[in-house]
């Protein structure tokens, strides 16, 4: 993905709803400045790679609250990897 756009990510929150983007892009922030490492691409501005983390749809409004307490992309009560859909 050459350039991250809103469209790309709200394509994974809901096409109407740039507030719960917004909310979400916020939320991974914070985690990140408290010592989350990415989960896609580390060579932008900390935005541009929250952006790319919901387009790529690893980082979601269902699993955001669960992301700190993953081991190697896994999260431990569900045992499913990262980017994976349970649909």
């Amino acid at each position: 993905m050459a350039r991250i756009t809103v469209e790309d990510c709200l394509d994974q929150v809901g096409k109407d709803n740039r507030f719960n983007l917004i909310h979400l892009a916020v939320k991974r922030i914070h985690q990140h400045r408290q010592g989350e490492p990415f989960l896609a691409g580390e060579r932008n501005k900390e935005v541009v790679n929250t952006l790319r983390e919901i387009a790529a749809g690893k980082v979601t409004l269902a699993n955001i609250d669960q992301l700190p307490d993953m081991v190697d992309g896994v999260l431990p009560e569900s045992g499913k990897a990262m980017g994976k859909s349970a649909e």
